[in-house]
């Protein structure tokens, strides 16, 4: 059984974050974070199709970049945990969109 791809890219960020965190090495973060997000694409390309997987790609990069100023304001922890939501809300969206449409 697949994990849901909203899953995946959820954990990708809150995971990169952790990692980057607990171990003080944020390039071994970056690793986590690129890792899930590639398996993501992946996964979105094959349910949703390119265009959706550029849509979501895009946001799921420009979620862990608003993150940091998002966190200025709110918290570090706060801040992952609502950008990944975000995430994983428009994920499951998509996806469940473009299940529907080709069924």
């Amino acid at each position: 059984m697949a994990v849901p791809t909203s899953l995946v890219a959820a954990g990708g960020l809150v995971g990169g974050y952790g990692v980057a965190r607990w171990t003080k090495k944020r390039p071994l973060g970056g690793v986590a974070l690129a890792a899930a997000g590639a398996l993501a694409a992946k996964q979105w390309k094959n349910t949703a199709g390119t265009g959706a997987a550029a849509g979501l790609s895009g946001l799921y990069v420009a979620a862990f970049a608003g993150s940091h100023p998002l966190a200025k304001k709110v918290g570090a922890w706060p801040s992952v945990l609502g950008v990944s939501a975000a995430v994983a809300l428009a994920s499951w969206v998509v996806e469940r969109n473009s299940s529907s449409a080709t069924s």
